[in-house]
């Protein structure tokens, strides 16, 4: 039997059997339903669920309004379009104010060759390279990214592309040193949108297939999972962390997460990540699509 608990911000909840109208369903049974996540205690799930979303209860309302209009049978450009409105609504919002208070005034760190490229014969190997602070991505990695990956996008003789990370992670999410440096929310939307690392890689997945890899190990988190599941085919190492923690920030995913996971895991299993800012091993990630193959 289905019971519907309604959190913060009228998000709605199941607990038992899986519900298309809930953002998720908990259970404390195995179950393959993308729209049902097992959890040791639905009770302490549900408390923490509900701790989270007082907190944050618009960026919660708006990751469920976002995930519910995306169509994952659509091309990604409009999901992303619809990701970053929301997402730049946010940052203008007063959770991210209250968050960026927190933290302190911005302090961007600047690292030479934040992203490496080689090609050898066909292939192309793009390495994050901010290995100090876990590749976390920066506004100079998402230009070198893009640089990078322009290569494959023009050069039909490459036919296959490999992203990785070198030290420790594969990519821990967004510097959050310089998170707040945006001259204004509009224009961080046209700059998100108009040079997006996400497009591209989709764009690369649809001509290459699982000839577009990503190779992650560490923190894959934020920006670094969100860019890694528009790959055609991705790899985990045993060390790999998965998941999305934006909402403490009183964000959502921005670099495209909610195309590129929603396509892999569902919209629920999404939204349960974010709503909980829970983390999954690598075995979890394979069993429920994340990734495809365990290193």
């Amino acid at each position: 039997m289905t019971h519907d608990g309604e959190l913060a911000s009228g998000v709605v909840v199941a607990i038992g059997s899986a519900s298309d109208d809930a953002l998720f369903t908990l259970t404390e049974e195995d179950s393959d339903d993308r729209r049902v996540v097992t959890v040791a205690s639905v009770p302490d799930a549900l408390e923490e669920l509900e701790d989270r979303c007082r907190r944050w209860p618009i960026a919660a309302a708006v990751c469920g309004d976002v995930l519910r209009a995306l169509d994952v049978d659509e091309p990604a450009y409009a999901g992303v379009i619809t990701e970053s409105v929301a997402y730049s609504t946010l940052q203008s919002g007063p959770e991210f104010a209250r968050w960026l208070d927190e933290r302190g005034p911005a302090r961007p760190v600047d690292i030479p060759n934040p992203v490496q490229a080689e090609r050898v014969d066909g292939t192309l190997y793009v390495r994050f390279n901010r290995p100090q602070r876990h590749n976390a991505f920066s506004t100079d990695a998402r230009a070198a990214l893009l640089e990078a990956l322009e290569v494959a996008r023009l050069d039909p003789s490459v036919t296959n592309v490999v992203l990785s990370g070198n030290g420790p992670s594969f990519c821990s999410g967004g510097d959050l040193a310089e998170f707040g440096t945006f001259a204004d929310p509009a224009s961080a939307h046209v700059a998100r949108t108009r040079h997006s690392p996400a497009l591209v890689l989709d764009e690369l997945t649809a001509r290459l297939g699982p000839r577009c890899r990503a190779e992650v190990h560490g923190q894959v988190l934020g920006s670094g999972l969100e860019m890694a599941a528009f790959c055609g085919w991705v790899q985990s190492r045993p060390d790999a962390v998965f998941g999305l923690p934006e909402l403490s920030l009183g964000l959502i995913p921005g670099a495209g997460g909610t195309v590129s996971i929603t396509r892999r895991i569902g919209r629920w299993r999404t939204a349960y990540l974010v709503l909980s800012g829970k983390t999954v091993d690598p075995q979890t990630a394979l069993r429920w699509g994340l990734v495809d193959e365990l290193l």
